[in-house]
């Protein structure tokens, strides 16, 4: 078989087919461009997702691993010199490559489709990768305000790169993390891209059946592995991989609507859950209660907040993770987002400082902290809130909400540290919710 030769392969998911299926293509020497194209019957309740992997292998943790775009495309191209947004440029390797199809759902009558593919003459220099840099200038030990689930035309979104960042700077965060589905090829390409003043945290959103998951902190061309269910067993590997290397595990949008996005896995895994996922609803609340009795139960999982941006009508930013750091780079804020010194606001205009101390002269402790008390003594809970002039401040402890006052300003209540067990604050305003902190936790 010659270069610039076309072949064809065809098939039919039909109801509860496997998750996925792997279609072999066989490369001879000499191909310099792999192009597939993928076509299905569109019928109400089909719907297919679309990869590929090189002969280094398909299996867990691929290997072969070349690229992803799951729903949002039909087609792509791999060549040295240049690849389709999702997809890995680099050499069109001989041997056995493999189509991997995604059946995310299939109609009662079936799913039938057809892969058209060219395997055709070309050659190029693959670009040397250009990840965003680990650090960016910062403040020092300092509030750095972020967004933590990010999506571009790398995966599913509409804005380029470029186009994210400058939107970034705009809504003045000083950190995104880039959470692509399933690829990582956006993290290649982000140092071309990045701002004076933003650090981009790489990282991606494995997108599987039984929920979503962001791996944040992974090295600029790894993937968290999606190709398993909660009953697989294969999440505290996962998770674990990418504590190893540094990075977080965290339960995106736990309680989401769409069809295999509401998180099924449990919470032991996993680093922390991201309980505010673009603007305030009924999801939202859900992952809030959520989370509200992993804390009860004396399950300690920091919450984050993310815009899940997709489109320049979903504000980047909007909402944030506001996080202590000691100094604007991906280890710092990683390491201050696993402590839960940290808090959830809609926008940069709101600022909470929520301290909890034993004494009016002892040492105050905010989010993420721990006081440890003897039981009797007295606690005093500050919360000063700006940017909400017409919401309502409540503080929390395991008991449930303590105090309430409307406006901004300052609340301050007092009680039994036995009485405790954490103290959190919620601002909300007509709106929904304005600000969320993570706890300072009371042992006694």
């Amino acid at each position: 078989m010659g270069a610039d030769a076309w072949l064809r392969r065809e098939g039919c998911f039909t109801p509860g087919t496997p998750d996925w299926a792997y279609v072999p293509i066989d490369v001879p020497p000499g191909i310099g461009v792999l192009e597939v194209r993928c076509a299905y019957d569109r019928s109400p309740g089909n719907s297919l997702d679309l990869g590929v992997f090189d002969p280094a292998g398909h299996g867990p943790g691929g290997a072969g691993f070349r690229g992803w775009s799951g729903g949002a495309r039909d087609r792509f191209t791999i060549a040295a010199g240049h690849a389709t947004p999702g997809y890995l440029p680099g050499p069109i390797t001989p041997g056995r490559w493999h189509v991997a199809l995604g059946p995310y759902t299939v109609a009662p009558h079936g799913l039938s489709w057809t892969l058209d593919v060219r395997l055709g003459a070309g050659a190029g220099v693959t670009p040397e990768p250009c990840p965003a840099p680990p650090r960016a200038a910062g403040r020092g030990a300092a509030w750095y305000r972020g967004d933590l689930h990010t999506h571009t035309v790398h995966s599913d979104g509409r804005r380029t790169p470029d186009e994210l960042a400058a939107a970034a700077a705009d809504a003045g965060l000083d950190f995104i993390a880039s959470t692509e589905h399933n690829t990582p090829s956006a993290n290649l390409v982000w140092g071309r891209h990045t701002r004076p003043g933003l650090l981009v945290i790489p990282g991606t959103e494995a997108t599987t059946r039984d929920g979503h998951m962001l791996a944040l902190g992974l090295p600029p061309g790894g993937w968290a592995e999606w190709r398993h269910r909660a009953a697989d067993g294969a999440l505290p590997g996962v998770a674990a991989g990418i504590r190893d290397g540094g990075g977080l595990a965290v339960a995106a949008h736990p309680h989401t609507t769409c069809l295999g996005c509401d998180w099924r896995f449990g919470y032991r895994d996993v680093d922390a859950v991201e309980v505010w996922n673009g603007p305030w609803g009924e999801d939202d609340e859900a992952a809030l209660r959520t989370w509200d009795g992993l804390l009860r139960a004396g399950v300690r999982r920091p919450a984050v907040a993310g815009s899940d941006t997709h489109t320049p009508e979903q504000p980047v930013g909007s909402p944030q993770t506001v996080v202590w750091a000691e100094e604007l780079s991906t280890s710092a804020v990683l390491a201050g987002i696993r402590a839960g010194r940290s808090y959830l606001a809609a926008s940069r205009d709101i600022g909470v400082d929520l301290t909890v101390r034993a004494d009016p002269a002892g040492e105050a402790a905010g989010p993420g902290r721990v006081l440890r008390l003897p039981p009797d003594t007295e606690v005093q809970a500050r919360v000063e809130v700006g940017g909400v002039p017409y919401g309502e401040i409540a503080l929390h402890t395991r008991d449930g909400p303590r105090v309430r006052s409307r406006g901004d300003g300052v609340v301050t209540w007092r009680g039994r540290a036995a009485e405790l067990g954490y103290v959190r604050a919620e601002i909300r305003h007509a709106g929904g919710m304005a600000a969320l902190t993570n706890p300072v936790f009371v042992e006694a």
